[in-house]
């Protein structure tokens, strides 16, 4: 056979993923683990495009899990009036992470995070508190407007993939509107 000629059974070009491709499939792993279907969320934080840590959503070590004995959900009454309801059995995937960093000795300044959903309040200062330069977040936040604010206050880039807005699996007993339980 002639080593000359081109083989003419060429695969397709291989698409090389860009940085924030590459962290967000990464993400998306971690997010395998997450043990509350209430997001399923995870995180990765990366400097110099490097992963320095993950996390995910999930129960402190040793306690039961969503997925096993079902969520602990507790209501907010909003000072406007709204209701909405937060699992409590579980550590947000952020304050995983940032658990897993200071176990291990690693900083986080400076770091870009990637994120299933803009972070809630409490995560947001806690990142804000580490030195967060940037967040990807893959999805919106239902009740991210605060965070947003305050990221935009602290000079932190936050950044969309998409405009959508994390949606939780419904309950069949249960209906929302607005962050207000109707129905059944």
């Amino acid at each position: 056979m002639n080593k000359s000629k081109k083989s003419s059974n060429k695969s397709p070009k291989h698409r090389r993923p860009n940085w924030d491709e590459y962290f967000i499939e990464i993400m998306h792993a971690a997010a395998k683990r997450a043990t509350c279907d209430r997001g399923r969320s995870a995180c990765v934080f990366v400097k110099e495009n490097q992963v320095l840590v993950t996390g995910y959503v999930g129960s402190p070590t040793g306690f039961p899990h969503c997925d096993d004995v079902g969520h602990q959900i507790k209501k907010l009454i909003h000072k406007d009036g709204t209701v909405t309801e937060h699992c409590m059995r579980t550590v947000h995937a952020e304050q995983n992470a940032i658990c897993q960093a200071a176990k291990r000795g690693v900083s986080l300044e400076g770091s870009t995070l990637y994120v299933t959903m803009a972070p809630c309040r409490t995560c947001t200062m806690l990142l804000i508190n580490i030195g967060v330069k940037r967040i990807v977040a893959e999805n919106k936040y239902h009740a991210g407007g605060e965070s947003e604010k305050m990221l935009k206050k602290a000079g932190i880039k936050l950044e969309y993939l998409n405009n959508k807005v994390m949606e939780y699996p419904k309950r069949a007993e249960e209906q929302w509107v607005r962050g207000v339980k109707v129905g059944k």
